[in-house]
């Protein structure tokens, strides 16, 4: 769908929603922006149509946030892991350790090896819950992003998780390609590469891809499906994060 704008008295464009929306994240128009999809006649805000971050209200994330494809990488060491993500042009976007034997999950997230600028907190609510609910937090103002809950029952023959909003409301899933392929990894060989596919409502938002290495779990993350921003790229980045911290120890 295209839709024209209502800018400084004129009319301007058609644009597709995925200029809208690069518009609402660069601040060239506002989610109150008046605009009126091509063969209609009625003028409505932005934010009735574009579902992105600024147009609920919020800021959307910049820097490192903005790519649509990430590369995910955890080296196993002997007391813990490294998590490496790399964005398109193959530099740290993200860093993160993981200490080996600890009963709570409770991940930083850098934005350099350093460690001297956090990106993101993952909070696990719990100890050592089955179907444990981890909070992904803004650093500094402590807002809360919203949530991922591991579907710890359905897990076992198939990894699910769920994605909540800020309010712990469900408003998407993440799950394993297919039942079939997941039983294969789980009771034939685990050699097998896992996919999973993020969806919010009925849309795809993103898929994780590992790409099979004895050594390095390695990752794909890619949002290109999420031309609306529908999912809140550090919500994506978190469950990448978790997807191979959680589920990578089952292998």
């Amino acid at each position: 769908m295209d839709y024209y704008l209502y800018l400084d008295g004129e009319t301007a464009g058609p644009y597709s929603e995925e200029q809208l929306a690069e518009m609402l994240a660069e601040g060239q128009v506002t989610p109150d922006t008046s605009c009126c999809p091509v063969g209609d006649q009625a003028w409505v805000a932005i934010s009735h149509f574009i579902h992105s971050p600024v147009a609920e209200g919020r800021a959307a994330p910049t820097g490192p946030f903005i790519h649509s494809k990430y590369t995910v990488r955890r080296k196993f060491k002997l007391l813990g892991g490294a998590f490496h993500i790399y964005g398109p042009d193959g530099n740290i976007a993200f860093y993160s350790k993981q200490k080996a034997f600890k009963l709570k999950e409770d991940i930083r997230v850098y934005t350099s090896e350093d460690m001297q600028t956090d990106a993101l907190f993952i909070h696990a609510r719990s100890i050592l819950d089955f179907s444990a609910a981890y909070d992904v937090v803004e650093p500094g103002t402590g807002y809360k992003i919203g949530a991922l809950k591991r579907k710890g029952l359905k897990s076992v023959l198939r990894d699910e998780w769920t994605v909540m909003d800020e309010n712990d409301q469900e408003i998407g899933l993440i799950q394993e390609d297919s039942m079939a392929l997941a039983l294969v990894r789980r009771y034939l060989t685990n050699l097998l590469p896992q996919k999973y596919s993020g969806r919010v409502g009925d849309a795809q938002v993103c898929t994780f891809k590992q790409h099979f290495n004895p050594f390095i779990m390695k990752v794909t993350l890619d949002f290109s499906a999420d031309a609306n921003n529908l999912l809140d790229r550090r919500l994506g980045i978190a469950a990448a994060i978790l997807l191979c911290a959680v589920e990578g120890r089952q292998d």
